[in-house]
């Protein structure tokens, strides 16, 4: 079989993928995802944009990767970092105190890179947090996975997971550095839910934490 016909078959199988998924599905995933970014990884106060963006290769060097599961669906959120100052800034300023300022340089080595990955971590689980929180509107019986860091090249291999929706996040926020986050979303049945207006408004309130 030539490399054209390997490359026609595997536009045809993508095309199947994405018909799972309607155009409005893809919409609300987006949407909820990036209420979730902005209740997570956005300061207080901060002004904040967030925009898709065509990823060919990002200069991040590891990501942290989440999945939320249903019995119709697997989607998972990486978030692309690298863990160089001006990165471990903005953490430590979504923390709000010392914590993750001991990873931005502050002190030891081995206890400030561990301060800075949980206080990565622990954003990672308030996004999906909020996100799996608001897909519980459409989708009974979600359940999320915890954090783990993976090498970002990783990216180059989604297709091997049969996904019917990806989605690339550039994330502008002032005073820190521009932010990735990818949406990868595996359908197991046809999806299909809108997030309407009024349903947008109400995913600004505070997680519930128990």
């Amino acid at each position: 079989m030539s490399a054209n016909d390997m490359d026609e078959l595997q536009a045809v199988a993508q095309s199947i993928a994405d018909e799972r998924i309607s155009a409005s599905a893809r919409d609300g995933f987006d949407t909820l995802l990036q209420q979730a970014l902005r209740g997570s990884v956005v300061p207080a106060g901060a002004d904040a944009v967030i925009t898709a963006v065509e990823v060919d290769d990002l200069a991040e060097k590891k990501m942290v990767v989440l999945t939320i599961s249903s019995y119709l669906f697997r989607l998972m959120v990486m978030f692309h970092f690298t863990p160089d100052a001006a990165t471990k800034g903005h953490f430590a300023r979504l923390a709000g105190d010392g914590a993750a300022e001991v990873g931005a340089g502050g002190a030891a080595g081995a206890e400030g890179e561990q301060a800075f990955m949980d206080a990565l971590a622990e954003c990672g689980n308030l996004c999906c947090g909020i996100f799996n929180r608001e897909l519980g509107r459409f989708f009974p019986h979600l359940g999320m996975s915890t954090p783990n860091v993976i090498d970002t090249q990783c990216l180059h291999y989604l297709h091997k997971l049969g996904h019917a929706h990806v989605r690339h996040f550039a994330i502008d926020i002032d005073q820190s550095p521009r932010l990735h986050v990818s949406l990868c979303v595996s359908a197991y049945d046809r999806l299909d839910f809108a997030v309407s207006a009024e349903e947008q408004a109400d995913t600004t309130g505070e997680l519930e934490l128990f």
